[in-house]
């Protein structure tokens, strides 16, 4: 089934348990923390509903129709159809709102190409994870992830030498109907407006940490679980002309407690093995799915990138400077480049697993690496092509229904190329992006979403065949040997 935004949002008020600071929220979809955001999801939901993209972002089979994100891929033609999925969403929140429902979903897609890994001697969870991708399809489930544990708990040690519980979530006892689980996790971003919330293990977990190696899902309402938000940026924006994308765009970030949450067992999909509650997203295509729609996610947003970069220095003509269109053309060959990635790991796919192609991986870790590294620079670019105009417009779009103010605004603030108000609307727009605590949030989850830098590097080490670069330069140097002494000699 593919749900309406109206029934989405109906699913939200469930009785979950959010706060902010000590302030529990009743309803996420009516607190002014929570609601412009939550109608931007309603859109993505709505927008598959519209005919003329129906076909562009869901399929059809056997006689049900689902979300394109759901597709296990067999062909290329397969994984252009999600690519082209995964950019009309992300295009629709100018690649601003990083947990759409398409993530998750991707993830778990992966995981269901190849759900053997799931069957251990211990545990065969491998019909769980495709009764719940089944599950997930069916319902048309927007899920986040829970996949960190809390910073200090890192350091297991100081909180055993303390006598103290280790903050990071666990399993604390089971039973023929499940498991029982408490602890922290973090950070389960666009959490409030989600379904449910995978909880995993992405980093690496040591071989006796048995019990925090659960892996499973969970709705948002189930009894025990609270959703403790970061301060909500939305709620410093007073209108949407003065802060657009903080207006829509917060999608929040959340930490997961979860005390006493009861789980059963059709919804656990690893238990009592560290090393396999991280293996599941590489020796699947989970990661590759998961992370190909970061890549063209982050290329929708370069493409907001570039566009405001034309339009602030179209805005006073410095677009016409040899030195500022320099900077675009290097910006517009950043953006081609990205696009060349994203297309070039779906040419270049891989047969993996058998009957299934999946995306290069390797070539997907290097597009993740380069958005990475490169969007602080990037966005750096856009500041300093914005100079001090961000800084000359008055406080509020407010000075519009003064009609002194306003004709003083629009004598002064217009240049030869732009009109006042639209110089306004356009910095404000910009200083969005630059400026506010909006863009704050995103420059720090631009740069550890993927994990540390060292992180993804090591991933893009491990799926490198070095024996094929080596094999160049051992190719190259078996051509030639010691020289005779004769040919020494006459040289």
């Amino acid at each position: 089934m593919l749900k309406t935004g109206k029934e989405h949002l109906e699913g939200l008020r469930d009785g979950r348990t959010v706060y902010i600071g000590s302030e529990r929220v009743d309803d996420v979809t009516t607190h002014p923390a929570f609601k412009n955001a939550a109608q931007t999801v309603a859109a993505l939901y709505d927008v598959k509903h519209d005919p003329e993209f129906k076909d562009l972002l869901s399929y059809e089979e056997d006689g049900e129709r689902y979300s394109m994100w759901f597709l296990q891929a067999k062909t290329r033609d397969d994984l252009r159809k999600r690519t082209k999925a995964h950019k009309k969403i992300a295009d629709l929140s100018c690649g601003l709102f990083g947990r759409s429902p398409d993530h998750v979903s991707s993830f778990v897609t992966g995981m269901s190409t190849n759900p053997s890994v799931f069957d251990t001697d211990t545990y065969k969870f491998g019909d769980n994870l495709m009764a719940y991708y089944d599950h997930m399809r069916k319902n048309d489930i927007f899920a986040t992830y829970a996949v960190l544990p809390p910073q200090a708990a890192r350091n297991p040690e100081f909180y055993e030498k303390q006598n103290i519980p280790v903050p990071t979530l666990r399993v604390v006892r089971e039973d023929d109907d499940g498991v029982v689980m408490s602890g922290m996790k973090m950070l389960a971003t666009s959490a409030v407006f989600c379904d449910e919330i995978w909880v995993g293990n992405l980093l690496p977990l040591a071989p006796n940490q048995v019990k925090e190696a659960i892996t499973c899902a969970i709705p948002c309402n189930v009894e025990g679980l609270s959703l403790w938000m970061r301060q909500p940026i939305a709620l410093n924006a007073n209108n949407e002309f003065d802060a657009p994308l903080t207006w829509k765009y917060d999608e929040t970030d959340v930490l997961v407690i979860c005390d006493e949450v009861k789980v059963p067992w059709e919804k656990v999909f690893v238990m009592d093995d560290a090393i396999l509650a991280r293996e599941i997203y590489i020796k699947t295509p989970a990661h590759c799915y998961g992370n190909h729609q970061s890549n063209v996610r982050f290329w929708a947003k370069m493409q907001l990138i570039l566009g405001l970069c034309s339009k602030v220095t179209q805005s006073t003509g410095a677009d016409q400077i040899p030195a500022v269109r320099e900077i675009l053309g290097r910006m517009s060959a950043q953006e081609s480049a990205l696009a060349g990635m994203v297309h070039g790991q779906i040419e270049a796919a891989e047969e993996w697993p058998e009957g299934y192609l999946t995306c290069n991986r390797r070539m997907m870790y290097a597009a993740l690496d380069w958005c990475t590294e490169n969007h602080s620079a990037i966005v750096d670019e856009l500041r300093t092509l914005c100079g001090g105009g961000v800084f000359q417009m008055p406080g509020s779009v407010n000075i519009m229904h003064d009609e002194k103010m306003r004709e003083t605004f629009e004598q002064y603030f217009q240049t030869p190329q732009m009109g006042a108000l639209d110089r306004m609307k356009l910095m404000r727009l910009a200083w969005d992006f630059v400026g506010s605590e909006f863009a704050g949030r995103q420059q720090q989850y631009e740069k550890f979403y993927a994990g540390a830098s060292f992180i993804v590097r090591n991933h893009s080490h491990r799926e490198t065949d070095w024996g094929f670069f080596d094999g160049i330069v051992d190719d190259f140097m078996a051509g030639y040997d010691v020289p005779e002494p004769a040919k020494l000699a006459a040289e």
